[in-house]
């Protein structure tokens, strides 16, 4: 039974139905990993030993009758940006290359109680500067669905981890795109998240203003999920925000008051791009939504505002990772 194809709510509902275990699961995914990884090279770290134990663990409780996570029993891929107690964290560089966090990042806490099985850590643009997959100081990820180009970054391994059935769901991390674009490219669904609406406690800062993670999965319902057990206040990171995070997915939208901005069509929109946005306003409108005309006249602005901000704070952030203190002993 093919079950990296399957939706990871299909998974949970199978799992809990008795229908299948969670080391079954899990050792599918293992062998899809180890049928395509050597093509595909999304991963930097396969956590096979720890995937295993997470899912008899899992097991037990349900052979107990105790109560299970809603993640029980998935296999989900890790952005190698995000502290990862006991397992590298290398931010796809060789300075990081024998990094060991001493904590967990507090979504990987959240994912954890919710009894998610972490199958590995995944490749990505250097630092998260890129938008490619293919600047890592390891290996470039190549796309699933066509092996000579690339799956987009920098979340572009966990992106093509989904993809290509390698992980039931990832984390990925988006600050000027890093999880929209790479999910574009692998047909694959993600999102940046509202700042301040996931904790970025444990993930290696990029550009501090704009960072924040969210989910890449094979569908809505899926990164809805995702995005359901990370959201949230965390103590540990003063820019999150209490949010109630509606948990049975799609509501209705009529009385919606959708802002359409007018900047957001002018020159350098992609047909084929404006047409598909065009068709979802006029879906929405159909569905009872208020289409609302509205000016950003600031956004021609928006990617020179980017590449002062990001670069400035990268520079601040990357000075830690000096040779006193990272890198190679001898």
């Amino acid at each position: 039974m093919e079950l990296y194809n399957t939706p990871a709510h299909k998974l949970r509902e199978m799992l809990t139905a008795r229908q299948i275990s969670t080391v079954e699961i899990v050792q599918n995914f293992l062998s899809r990993i180890r049928s395509i990884e050597q093509k595909i090279k999304a991963f930097i770290t396969i956590t096979e030993n720890v995937a295993l134990e997470q899912a008899k663990a899992v097991d037990k409780k349900i052979a107990t009758g105790e109560k299970v996570g809603k993640l029980a029993g998935i296999p989900i891929a890790v952005k190698d940006n995000i502290c990862t107690k006991d397992i590298r964290t290398t931010c796809a560089s060789k300075i990081l290359g024998n990094f060991i966090s001493q904590y967990d990042a507090s979504v990987i806490e959240r994912i954890k109680n919710e009894d998610a099985i972490i199958i590995g850590k995944t490749n990505m643009d250097e630092f998260a500067m890129g938008s490619s997959c293919e600047n890592s100081a390891f290996f470039p990820t190549r796309n699933p669905w066509n092996l000579d180009t690339t799956p987009g970054g920098s979340s572009g391994g966990s992106a093509a981890a989904v993809a290509a059935g390698e992980a039931a769901i990832a984390l990925g991390s988006d600050t000027g795109g890093s999880i929209r674009q790479p999910a574009a490219l692998t047909g694959t669904v993600g999102f940046k998240p509202t700042y301040g609406l996931v904790s970025r406690y444990g993930l290696i800062a990029f550009a501090s203003s704009l960072d924040q993670i969210g989910p890449i999965a094979k569908c809505v319902d899926d990164a809805i999920l995702l995005t359901e057990v990370i959201c949230g206040k965390d103590p540990m990171d003063s820019t999150s925000v209490t949010y109630n995070f509606n948990p049975n997915g799609l509501t209705p939208v009529k009385g919606l008051r959708v802002g359409v901005p007018k900047e957001y069509f002018g020159e350098g929109v992609d047909r084929e791009i404006a047409s598909a946005i065009t068709g979802a306003l006029k879906l929405l409108e159909r569905l009872g939504a208020k289409l609302i005309d509205v000016e950003l006249p600031l956004s021609k602005y928006s990617i020179a505002t980017y590449y002062i901000v990001a670069p400035a704070e990268a520079s601040s952030n990357l000075a830690r990772y000096d040779g006193a203190h990272y890198g190679y002993r001898t």
